[in-house]
């Protein structure tokens, strides 16, 4: 029988499986080549350093959480429906949403730095025409959702067994409703 050929994108997924199961801790020359079945010699062919194969990792990992938050986002309630998609990924991938979440983040040093680095402006500009606010009432009223959900996912992703779901949902409806309030009366800081 003739060997597998191994490709570059074959040992990103081994790399992005092993993550996924164990968290980015587990990812090693050793454990990849065990889950390709070869030697290490494929595994350092396409790999110029464990650093540059955890950022492809990384980015793995990022179109894994596009992909899942949109296929869990309802258009009519962006901002509850996006924080509900984010602690699902967090009870659900807690590997993954650890890695999304850790990641270094260079050249940002503002919340506004933040937002524009990690929000879809699109999404601003839905919230403003739904609820009808400002686009700056918006953008401040999603920093405020993002900045919850992201520690909302946090304590799913590091809590065993687990905070139950309808709790966690129950306290972040109650900041949306506090945050809306907020943004329709009017109080906000510019980002």
């Amino acid at each position: 029988m003739p060997k597998q050929r191994i490709t570059k994108d074959m040992v990103v997924s081994a790399a992005f499986d092993l993550a996924r199961a164990g968290g980015m801790e587990v990812v090693n020359v050793k454990a990849i080549a065990a889950a390709l079945g070869c030697s290490v010699q494929p595994i350092y062919s396409y790999c110029d350093s464990m650093e540059g194969l955890r950022r492809e990792v990384e980015a793995r990992t990022r179109d894994f959480i596009r992909r899942f938050t949109a296929d869990r986002v309802d258009r009519g309630d962006l901002l509850r429906s996006t924080g509900r998609a984010y602690a699902a990924l967090a009870r659900e991938e807690p590997n993954l949403y650890k890695i999304f979440m850790l990641q270094q983040r260079r050249g940002i040093s503002s919340l506004a730095d933040l937002y524009a680095a990690e929000a879809d402006p699109r999404v601003a500009g839905a919230v403003a025409r739904e609820l009808g606010i400002s686009p700056d009432r918006a953008r401040q009223l999603h920093l405020h959702m993002l900045i919850y959900n992201i520690g909302i996912g946090a304590i799913f992703a590091v809590t065993d067994p687990g905070i139950p779901a309808q709790e966690l949902f129950a306290q972040q409806e109650q900041a949306y409703s506090a945050f809306l309030k907020n943004a329709l009366e009017g109080n906000e800081h510019e980002i």
